[in-house]
């Protein structure tokens, strides 16, 4: 074997990866492996990407994981890297992301005397990992397989990988290597297909509920053919966005475990799940009793119900050999459209003199049309932003709905505006939110990206003051002085426009459209009604 016929780990990993479809990294690195992975990827012609906080690296590689459909790879120090990565870290294990993060390691005679920045880093990222390894096993070319195999394998996830400068530099015989071929997911046998045509056939108004498995590959296409061979109410959940096109006569709105979606559902003779991970819904009981098919990668245990029939394995292939079997349903386009109505009258809010943060959300659509991705924060304005931002196709609108973390927006923004720049990002996030990230901003002016940040400035944690109120409690701190985001975006180096009222703003969308890199729109808002509006959405 000659030298070039070996590879040194971090070598392989990235060149693996990028056999995958890995298109950048990113992170905040150390002085150990993150150097001979990043001179790595330089090699192969993999950017990277240098964040300001290690969480929002690993939230953007996520962002990339769903946009490219291949892995996502972020990167931090030992120690305080690692605890700084852990929540976005935990949000790709939640919102089934398939991505590695790599931090340095500690050798094994360190562990023998150093206690500085030292502890169990494996154990710290098992609970929110898929997988974990420190690659210095005998054969680290085949737990490198192991490693993805595992993560892209549903429900997808994270890796974590601790790795020192030594490891990172051991040469593998990589000539020698063959990787293993990617398993196709089967679709569900031939008995439970015949059993769920069966149940299907015997309901008058069944229901589709489409969930975030449904986006990728060819499943969107297939539960779309399934609600259009049923002409069936089709709803979605927020992370399922697109998979139904907000314009479809048969998109029917949102999709929670929540109060707004029961006018619909309550209608239903059968429940049809199709992709929906119960990860995705609010902590509450399962309010219906009607037979449930649930249509999904993998029997997901503990769920919200028992469903009467499952089919279990690939989505679309499964979808695909009910179509033909399938009769249209007793429901009318009229009634269909009527639960619409109903979804976004629920989710409007009464009228003020003042800017409302749904005008903030329907302005900001109808002024950046359908071009480019939204990503959404948690917090009380995403109500209006998922309801009131249309999408036409699956990841048009990015959110967390499994960790439901806040601060990413912005990072998950940036990422889908690097992914796709001729498209570009908004984001739209709370003022607690940004302030958590703020200095992600920092990376966008660097980057250059087509991004613009909408904050929606009301000077508290609405959310969690929403609860306070339904607790009856007094006023508790959770309230603060309006920052001026828009004089720190533009010491951030972006464009940036402080506004109050709705032609102020709606100069800001139009300048931001015609301005090249990164712009925010600085809405200062009154927190008054998203009370009602939550009461609507979750009961």
């Amino acid at each position: 074997m000659t030298d070039k016929d070996q590879m040194s780990v971090a070598e392989f990993l990235i060149a693996r990866l990028k056999e995958c479809g890995l298109p950048r990294i990113f992170g905040v690195p150390g002085g150990g492996s993150s150097m001979d992975l990043i001179d790595a990827a330089r090699r192969a012609d993999i950017p990277f990407v240098l964040t300001r906080r290690e969480d929002s690296g690993a939230i953007m590689a996520a962002t990339t994981a769903w946009l490219s459909g291949g892995p996502g790879l972020a990167l931090g120090t030992k120690g305080p890297g690692l605890t700084s990565a852990a929540n976005g870290i935990a949000s790709a294990c939640l919102d089934r992301a398939p991505v590695v993060f790599v931090s340095d390691g500690f050798g094994a005679n360190e562990r023998s005397y150093v206690t500085h920045q030292y502890f169990d880093q494996i154990a710290l990222m098992e609970p929110i990992t898929k997988h974990t390894s420190k690659l210095d096993g005998d054969d680290p070319a085949s737990e490198i397989e192991t490693l993805i195999a595992t993560m892209t394998q549903p429900p997808k996830g994270p890796a974590y990988i601790e790795l020192t400068g030594g490891t990172a530099r051991h040469l593998v015989e990589a000539a020698d290597h063959h990787a293993a071929p990617n398993a196709r997911t089967a679709a569900a046998d031939d008995s439970d297909i015949e059993k769920a045509i069966k149940l299907i056939n015997a309901a008058k108004r069944p229901v589709v509920v489409a969930g975030l498995e449904a986006l990728a590959g060819d499943n969107a296409t297939a539960v779309r053919g399934l609600t259009e061979a049923l002409n069936a109410p089709a709803l979605v959940t927020y992370m399922g966005k697109g998979v139904i096109p907000d314009a479809h006569p048969n998109f029917a709105g949102i999709f929670t475990g929540g109060a707004v979606e029961q006018a619909c559902v309550n209608e239903a003779d059968l429940i049809i799940l199709a992709g929906l991970d119960p990860v995705e819904l609010i902590r509450q009981p399962w309010p219906y009793s009607v037979p449930v098919l649930d249509i999904a990668e993998v029997q997901h245990e503990p769920h919200y119900m028992s469903p009467e029939q499952g089919l279990y394995g690939s989505v679309a292939g499964s979808i695909e050999r009910l179509t033909d079997s399938l009769q249209a349903s007793d429901w009318s386009t009229p009634e269909i459209a009527g639960h619409l109505e109903h979804f976004s009258a629920a989710m409007e809010y009464k009228q003020r003199p003042s800017l409302t943060p749904v005008e903030v959300v329907s302005m900001a659509s109808e002024t950046f049309g359908s071009k480019p991705r939204l990503a959404v924060d948690a917090g009380a304005h995403m109500f209006s932003a998922v309801a009131f931002w249309p999408a036409n196709d699956p990841y048009d609108v990015l959110i967390s709905n499994g960790l439901a973390t806040m601060a990413f927006a912005l990072p998950a923004g940036l990422a889908a505006a690097l992914h796709d720049p001729d498209r570009g990002a908004v984001a739209m996030t709370g003022d607690g939110g940004l302030m958590m990230c703020l200095g992600e901003l920092v990376t966008a002016a660097q980057q250059k990206a087509n991004l613009t940040v909408i904050v929606f400035n009301d000077g508290s944690l609405s959310l969690i003051d929403i609860k306070r109120q339904e607790m009856q409690l007094p006023e508790l701190g959770f309230n603060w002085q309006q920052p001026d985001f828009a004089a720190a975006a533009r010491g951030f180096g972006c464009t940036a426009w402080r506004v109050a009222d709705a032609d102020s703003y709606q100069e800001a969308l139009t300048a931001a459209t015609a301005t090249e890199g990164p712009c925010l729109i600085d809405v200062v808002l009154d927190p008054e009604g998203y009370l009602d509006q939550m009461r609507s959405l979750r009961g």
